[in-house]
Order: C-alpha cells, then sequence, then structure tokens
C-alpha cells in the first residue's frame, strides 16, 4: 500500500501537472468541430446531410501526420528564438484557435454557410496541431518514470474539456447564444497559453542514433553541393524532416514487430466499441438510460483507469504495465458475454460499463506511455504523429468486419471472440518484453 502511495505523489510533480492542463487546452476545440457546432447547425435549420458533410472539418485530426514534420523542425519566426521550438508552436497554435473560436462564433449558418466552413476547418487545422506540439512537449519535458501519469493527467484535463465544451457551452449559448459559447471558450483557452508561458522549453536531447542521423544528413548536404542555396536547403530539410524520422525508427531492432504490436494492442478493444451500442440497443436499454450510465459511471470510470494506469507505470514500468493492463482489459470483454447472457439489467449494465472503462482507462495510459517511450527526442512529434495514425487507421480497419460477424453469431459469442482478439497483440508484447530490454530513451550526447 505504502509503495502505491508513493507512486500516486508523481501526480503532484509541477511537470505532470503542467500535462493537466495542456490537455485542457487540447481538449477544448474538440467537441465545437464536431457535436456542439452540429447543434448550432441543426437549430439554424440546415438539413441533415449538409450537417453530414460538416464531418469533414475534422479530416485535420486525421491527417496531422503529414504536417508534424514542419511542427518538428522549422522555427517559427520570432517566436522560437524567443520561446523554443516546442512553446511557440504551442503558443502559435493556441492564438490561431481562440481566433477561429471567435471567427465561427460571429459567422451566422443561416446567411454564412460557407463562412461558417472555413473557420471550422480552421479550428480543426490549429487544433490537430496544437495536438501535434502538445504531445511533442509532454514526451520530451517528462522523464520516463513519469510518462504513465504525464498520459493520465493529459487523458483527465482532456475530459474536463470536452464535458466544458460540449454541455457547457450548450448550456450558456441557451441562455446568451452562440456568440457568446464560442467567445467564452475562446477565453478558455488562456489556460493552455498561460501554462505555456509559464513553463520552461523541453532540454534538447540527442543520442547516439541521432547523431548518425545527423551525420547522413551531413553526407546528404555534400551530395548537392553544386546546386543553388536555397534549393539544396528546401532539399536537405524535407530529408531531415521527413527522411530521417522514419530512416531512424526502422534502425532500430524488430521495429516491424513493434509497429504490428501498436496496431493489435487495442483491437479486442476496437470490436467490442463498435458494436457496443447496437448491442444495447439490441437487448431492450433505451438511449437514455445508455447515455446516464455510459456517461455516468462510464466516465468517471474511465478516469479512476487512467490514473490506476499512471500508478501502474510509475510502479512496475511501462511494459509490465502494458502487460497486466492488457490482461486485466482482454479480460474485462467477459463482462459483456456475461450481460448478454443476462439480458436487460441496469444494474449489470453499470457493471459492465464500469469494468469495460475502468480496464480501458489504464490501459490507454499505459499504452500512450509506450507510444510516448518510442519516439526519439529529435523527431517526437512526428514520430509520435505516425504512431498514432498508425494505430487509429489499424483499429478502424480491423474493426470494420465487426458488424458482419455480429449479424452471424450470438452476442455472447461476439463478445467472446473480442475476448480472444486481444491475445495476439498479448503474444506480441511477451515476446518484445523478452527480446528487448528496458530501455530509457535515447542516451544524451
Amino acid at each position: 500500500m505504502n509503495s502505491w502511495l508513493q507512486a500516486s505523489k508523481i501526480y503532484l510533480e509541477r511537470r505532470v501537472f503542467v500535462i493537466l492542463l495542456l490537455g485542457f487546452s487540447s481538449g477544448l476545440p474538440l467537441l465545437l468541430v464536431f457535436q456542439t457546432l452540429s447543434a448550432w447547425l441543426e437549430e439554424s435549420e440546415i438539413s441533415l446531410t449538409t450537417i453530414g458533410w460538416f464531418s469533414l472539418a475534422s479530416t485535420a485530426y486525421a491527417l496531422k501526420f503529414l504536417w508534424a514534420p514542419l511542427v518538428d523542425r522549422v522555427p517559427l519566426p520570432f517566436l522560437t528564438n524567443f520561446f523554443g521550438q516546442r512553446r511557440a508552436w504551442m503558443i502559435f497554435s493556441q492564438l490561431l484557435i481562440a481566433m477561429s473560436m471567435l471567427g465561427l462564433g460571429q459567422s451566422d449558418p443561416a446567411l454564412d454557410l460557407w463562412v461558417v466552413a472555413l473557420w471550422a476547418v480552421a479550428l480543426a487545422f490549429a487544433s490537430a496541431t496544437q495536438d501535434i506540439a502538445v504531445d511533442a512537449y509532454r514526451i520530451e519535458s517528462l522523464d520516463e518514470e513519469q510518462m504513465g501519469a504525464g498520459s493520465a493527467n493529459y487523458v483527465l484535463g482532456y475530459r474536463i474539456a470536452m464535458l466544458t465544451a460540449g454541455a457547457g457551452a450548450l448550456f450558456i449559448a441557451d441562455i446568451w447564444g452562440w456568440y457568446v459559447a464560442y467567445a467564452l471558450m475562446a477565453i478558455l483557452m488562456s489556460v493552455g497559453l498561460l501554462t505555456v508561458l509559464f513553463s520552461p522549453e523541453p532540454k534538447s536531447r540527442f543520442g547516439v542514433e541521432t547523431a548518425t542521423q545527423m551525420q547522413k544528413i551531413t553526407d546528404f548536404v555534400s551530395w548537392y553541393a553544386h546546386l543553388p542555396f536555397f534549393l539544396r536547403s528546401v532539399i536537405v530539410r524535407l530529408y531531415e524532416a521527413v527522411i530521417c524520422p522514419f530512416s531512424d525508427f526502422m534502425s532500430r531492432p524488430h521495429w516491424a514487430m513493434i509497429l504490428l504490436f501498436v496496431a493489435l494492442y487495442k483491437y479486442g478493444e476496437a470490436l467490442l466499441g463498435i458494436m457496443a451500442n447496437p448491442f444495447y440497443l439490441d437487448i431492450g436499454f433505451s438511449k437514455s438510460e445508455i447515455a446516464a450510465v455510459s456517461k455516468g459511471y462510464g466516465l468517471t470510470m474511465t478516469l479512476v483507469g487512467g490514473y490506476l494506469g499512471g500508478i501502474l507505470v510509475a510502479r512496475y514500468g511501462i511494459m509490465k504495465a502494458l502487460l497486466y493492463a492488457g490482461i486485466l482489459q482482454c479480460i474485462a470483454n467477459l463482462a459483456f458475454t456475461a450481460q448478454a447472457l443476462i439480458g436487460y439489467s441496469v444494474p449489470m449494465l453499470a457493471i459492465t460499463i464500469s469494468i469495460e472503462n475502468l480496464t480501458a482507462g489504464m490501459a490507454t495510459t499505459a499504452f500512450i506511455a509506450y507510444l510516448s517511450s518510442l519516439c526519439n527526442i529529435a523527431y517526437t512529434a512526428t514520430q509520435f504523429a505516425l504512431f498514432t495514425s498508425l494505430m487509429n487507421v489499424a483499429r478502424t480497419v480491423f474493426a470494420s468486419g465487426g458488424g458482419w460477424l455480429a449479424d452471424n453469431m450470438d452476442w455472447s459469442i461476439y463478445f467472446l471472440l473480442t475476448t480472444f482478439a486481444a491475445i495476439p497483440g498479448l503474444v506480441i508484447l511477451v515476446w518484445l518484453i523478452k527480446r528487448l530490454p528496458v530501455q530509457d530513451r535515447p542516451a544524451v550526447l
């Protein structure tokens, strides 16, 4: 017990608490492009078809890896010299977010729908850019033993912000109107801005692997010495920002197995999640019952799970925490099998969702910490964006067959299958633990 209490003190450390505030800043814009904006469009009597097309504004979140190399390597005029690379990009993106929120709030969907769409795209782009910079800052500013707690705090701040921009914004809009709602959200971006202003820039730390990459850049420059300076500079920038992060990762032992593990670790959860709501409705739960239990018990248990996951990482290390949380998450899927056998029962639904969200929160925190530990400090933004994109795309593709499976078997069998679907990822994890020694991030030169 004392060791767990000692591990929990990590949440009070300054650098870890800063991540909570940055998580809030990252989560605030999301629903203002999604659900909150959809409610405003519906109130303005915009057709459902058009509202559906507005979801394309969020494409920036899926494509952020395309400009992550810019955030990683390209300095911003004036800001980078004064604040440093990471803080400069966070400040820049946060100012763009606040400006986009104000622009969106001043627009009128009934009169200028295209203007609303342009501001929504700008907000999503600025928000995705902030995510890139915040992820890089989080990874570079925390020690390895702080990664779990930092990931948990990030998720907590993100969830609080989503509640603020979701239910909070709707409540404000109902009383004072949409402009006030979006303007107040823009003011709340000052939480992130002030956090960045009063936080130090992470120290640049380059390992032996990075030194090798730098030598390759030097050799690359010599090959194009005959070209004009401007053209040579552009080619070198592209090589440094795009090729080097891939080359660095692919130089590591068992990199292909690592990528396969990233794709499969949460496969069982993905199969479960895509069919959860159809399952609830099919066995007789109303939408109100689902919302009440999932938003109440579910959110609470996700946050508790994230907190426990952070302690697990601090207590046992990232790899063991991944294994323990992954096993618990795998077993938790059996609660849905029990729910399918019992049928309609609100108390059982509360237990089922509580177990699933608790273990999913633990596994998510450990997984984010693991992805963070994979990043070379020299290419943090690019590599983390690539890892998360692979995770999301793989989960989407692999889980796409869940509907066909559910159509062709009983719910109890389906959820039993999701339990087994989590096993390949755990097997690969055990394989990696045996073959890759526990390492800190690349050693500092």
